[in-house]
């Protein structure tokens, strides 16, 4: 207490008051301990280990993959690990639990890739327009310092570089600039991309886990403008993507819409409705 006397306090000898069964209770609690700290290493090792065998081909789709307690005695951890490892995929779409039959690596579903990252030859025919692709340049070279910033790659990393054109009708609607990560595509570096737009090509190839997108309004500069037939300054809608498989960045793309040439339209709903919540 503030402004007491300190008293030196002393305490028995506990050592021989504990219990016979103390010291295995502490054992206990002490192998509990270790084993939660090995947890969150054990689910990330089993997510990955099965994301690397799906997105290698080593099972493909339809292949059932281990009953969870066959995991669990595999990695000598507990179900909830397995059962964390396994929700975490399903949530990427890489795997679908089927009611007492087990959990199998899903079918490609090109409506949901589309939805999610899309083709600009349907954005142009949803117009009823007819498409027309056009790429202008194409390059494989050592990815600069900017790059490797951009998309976490070593000093030696190689990518393929590719400027291209997508057409409404006889006007201009997108510019695509993009880079392809070689190292998780190697096949990209014999690929012309002459008759196919690299979006589509990569899209049809290439299983992807995440992607994030950056979108935001740019005044186009004179390249843009040239390559897109609108005058310097011109409003446009910019939307920067870029996209990951089995824990490589696969691809950046730049992707620029004249303004008002194009749209992005959402719909959502709130995770947990409130009676009376403000719009």
């Amino acid at each position: 207490m503030k402004g007491g006397p300190a008293f030196p306090m002393t305490f028995p000898d506990r050592a021989n008051l504990r219990p016979a069964s103390a010291e295995a209770t502490i054992s206990t609690l002490g192998d509990n301990r270790q084993a939660e700290a090995k947890e969150p290493s054990l689910h990330r090792r089993i997510l990955e280990d099965v994301e690397g065998r799906i997105l290698s081909g080593e099972w493909p789709p339809g292949h059932r993959i281990p009953f969870e307690h066959e995991l669990t005695e595999q990695y000598q951890c507990s179900r909830m690990t397995v059962n964390k490892a396994i929700t975490e995929l399903v949530k990427r779409g890489l795997i679908e639990r089927r009611r007492k039959s087990g959990s199998y690596v899903t079918h490609p579903h090109a409506q949901s890739a589309v939805l999610e990252i899309h083709d600009i030859r349907l954005e142009v025919e949803s117009l009823g327009l007819p498409y027309r692709y056009e790429r202008r340049t194409r390059v494989n070279r050592a990815a600069k310092a900017a790059d490797r910033r951009l998309m976490e790659l070593s000093e030696s990393a190689r990518l393929t570089d590719i400027c291209a054109l997508h057409f409404a009708g006889a006007q201009p609607f997108c510019l695509e600039d993009r880079l392809i990560n070689l190292e998780a595509v190697p096949e990209a570096a014999d690929e012309s991309f002459d008759d196919i737009a690299p979006g589509a090509w990569l899209i049809s190839r290439v299983p992807w886990s995440a992607a994030e997108h950056r979108i935001r309004a740019v005044g186009a500069d004179v390249r843009a403008a040239e390559l897109l037939a609108i005058a310097p300054g011109t409003p446009c809608l910019v939307v920067e993507r870029r996209t990951w498989s089995g824990g490589l960045y696969v691809t950046h793309v730049r992707l620029t819409y004249p303004g008002e040439k194009h749209e992005l339209v959402a719909e959502f709903a709130p995770s947990h409705p409130k009676q009376g919540a403000p719009a």
